[in-house]
């Protein structure tokens, strides 16, 4: 039987991605169940992570699974010489799916190639990010009651940022309208430009970030400047603190405005907005928990209807 992976979101219909975010809502609504008992779930973390790590490892033990792994490949056979290949194929024989982070582009497609259990990417280089992306989906559904027609500002780090690329695939299906907000430094890619312009997605770019640029956003997703991402840190230091998002810029914002990140921060959003009405980016990360909870059941073969139906809820 042919594994059900979770590599790229781009692969996802509109009718899968709205299932995925109804099954996320049932498991908001009764996160803890014994639904995986008798399940491994093995965790890779070739690169660090604090929110997908833990949200991926809290909703398999929520969900009654056990979970094995590393967070640092450093303590690892990859620190001997260990191909992928045979990390994959070594941590298949104890686990039954495969959370997996890495560095290198495409890593997380290889993994699926060679795996015998379902792999999951939790983050391949600049990439993608498609667990992120599913709740990033999740919030903005439950914020604006709707994906479709949105108008949705992304600002930052769009050239190595693997969460709005993987935003932009997706939100294919719903009729958006992007406002690209970067440095000509970190513009978004010249590859996910045409596939807008394949895809028939409008989109403008703008190096300026004001209240009035912003007025008309549903959605303003800032991104940190990924300082790991950078061989020139020169150049890091010049695009770092380009925009900053301060809470007199949202004066002219729509009233059910969410501003999202998907975190760490360092500076682009300051401290005074997190008492802000249009700051979400909190709630969005513990949405994680219910995505990936999602996740682990689809890739494991479980649909709606046993998560709806599932005898095993806990109080």
């Amino acid at each position: 039987m042919e594994n059900h992976n979770f590599v790229t979101i781009a692969d996802l219909s509109r009718d899968k991605i709205l299932y995925l975010i109804r099954m996320a809502q049932a498991f908001e609504q009764h996160p803890n169940r014994d639904i995986l008992k008798g399940k491994i779930v093995a965790t890779l973390f070739f690169e660090p992570s604090t929110r997908t790590r833990l949200s991926f490892e809290t909703a398999a033990n929520r969900l009654g699974a056990k979970v094995i792994g590393f967070t640092d490949a450093r303590a690892s056979s990859v620190s001997k010489g260990e191909t992928l290949k045979d990390t994959i194929l070594m941590v298949a024989n104890y686990a039954d799916v495969i959370v997996m982070r890495h560095y290198i582009e495409g890593a997380a497609q290889y993994a699926s190639e060679v795996s015998p259990v379902p792999i999951i990417n939790a983050g391949d280089g600049a990439h993608m990010h498609p667990s992120q992306c599913l709740l990033d989906l999740y919030s903005i559904y439950k914020t604006q009651g709707t994906l479709d027609n949105l108008n949705i500002y992304l600002v930052g780090d769009l050239k190595y940022g693997r969460t709005v690329h993987s935003l932009i695939t997706a939100m294919r299906h719903f009729n958006p309208t992007f406002h690209f907000i970067a440095p000509k430094e970190l513009a978004m890619p010249n590859e996910y430009k045409l596939y807008c312009k394949k895809n028939d997605i409008r989109f403008q770019e703008h190096t300026a970030f004001t209240d009035k640029v912003i007025a008309e956003a549903d959605i303003i997703y800032m991104t940190r400047v990924q300082k790991e991402r950078f061989s020139d840190l020169m150049e890091y230091e010049r695009v770092k603190n380009t925009y900053i998002l301060r809470r007199e810029m949202l004066h002219l914002a729509k009233p059910n405005m969410k501003i999202l990140h998907p975190l760490p921060r360092v500076n682009e959003i300051s401290y005074d907005v997190d008492d802000d009405p249009h700051a979400y980016y909190i709630q969005q990360a513990q949405n994680g928990l219910y995505a990936r909870e999602a996740i682990f059941s689809h890739v494991l073969r479980l649909g709606l209807d046993d998560i709806l139906n599932d005898p095993t809820i806990i109080a």
